[in-house]
């Protein structure tokens, strides 16, 4: 019997060593974007999707190549769920001990988010489980609400974008957008941005109803607020090269922080504020400065001077 039980834990730790060099080897491969060997964390997941409600869905069968995060331990281990350091070996040995005597561990906790799963408890049987090739664990499960489908695979960069995408289709197809203005470029890099555009327009179509007898279309709203608002501001954008002083963002990024900056302004200094005035500003004091010393010089003196 105790020959029996060494024997178990001398496989254990060969098991785990085993998958150390392999969680190594695959540092080595992603060593150009350490991105794509991280295991997802929920909480950041959570922030981009912003989920509305959980359901408790009870006892489930879960294909473990489905699981793709952690909660909490997601610094622990790598995107397939392999030990990233030498602390978790006697945690991880005595439950590949208790696998190899066939001993019944009880059901890891999940949740569930674009179908996909994250441990909630039980990332160690998951490692173990993964390492040893099983492909199907029994798991309690809470799931998350969202119409976004996830990938397993995926890195937080792929599904930021992936929202992105999924908010960009959405927002055309519910508006009409791109065939009532001929607009296609109206990309953002921050979820959450389309809604904020729909807003403004339904403000706009509210100014260009009260002179009205007859209602103002939504559509006929659109034509106008891309026309009399965004495409005006854009222009200024253009033809000042913003978008240079702020790398990585483009010209609806601005638009949306000017119009909230300008709003700002006019409330500070009054109705009055020129738009131009305070685009001048926010790229003064927001941009990335690649002016030269006399540009922003005389960029400081103009700003007092609008003020005063």
């Amino acid at each position: 019997m105790e020959q029996m039980i060494d024997q178990i834990k001398r496989q254990a730790a060969e098991d785990f060593s085993k998958a150390r060099t392999k969680e190594i080897f695959t540092q080595i491969m992603h060593f150009m974007d350490p991105q794509k060997n991280k295991l997802l964390s929920l909480n950041d997941v959570k922030e981009i999707l912003k989920p509305k409600s959980e359901s408790y869905k009870g006892m489930d069968t879960v294909p473990i190549s489905l699981i793709v995060g952690s909660e909490g331990r997601y610094q622990d281990f790598n995107k397939y769920f392999l030990p990233r350091s030498e602390h978790l070996r006697s945690r991880w040995e005595r439950v590949d001990q208790a696998r190899l005597s066939d001993i019944t561990l009880p059901p890891i906790h999940l949740y569930e988010i674009g179908g996909v799963y994250f441990v909630r408890d039980g990332n160690h049987r998951v490692s173990v489980a993964k390492a040893q090739g099983v492909e199907m664990v029994d798991a309690e499960v809470i799931s998350l609400s969202t119409e976004l489908r996830l990938m397993p695979g995926m890195t937080i960069a792929e599904l930021r974008q992936a929202l992105l995408d999924y908010e960009r289709n959405l927002f055309y197809e519910k508006t009409g957008f791109g065939e009532l203005t001929g607009c296609e470029d109206l990309n953002f890099t921050n979820p959450g941005r389309y809604d904020v555009i729909y807003n403004h327009i339904q403000v706009h179509k509210y100014y260009l109803n009260q002179p009205q007898e007859e209602e103002v279309s939504f559509d006929e709203a659109v034509v106008s607020w891309y026309a009399k608002v965004y495409a005006p501001i854009v222009s200024i954008i253009t033809e000042q090269k913003l978008c240079s002083l702020f790398p990585e963002r483009t010209a609806a990024d601005l638009y949306v922080w000017i119009v909230k900056h300008w709003d700002e302004l006019k409330k500070k200094y009054g109705i009055n504020y020129a738009l131009q005035d305070a685009v001048h500003d926010f790229s003064f004091r927001y941009g990335n400065p690649r002016l030269t010393p006399l540009d922003l010089i005389k960029s400081f003196f103009s700003g007092i001077l609008r003020k005063r």
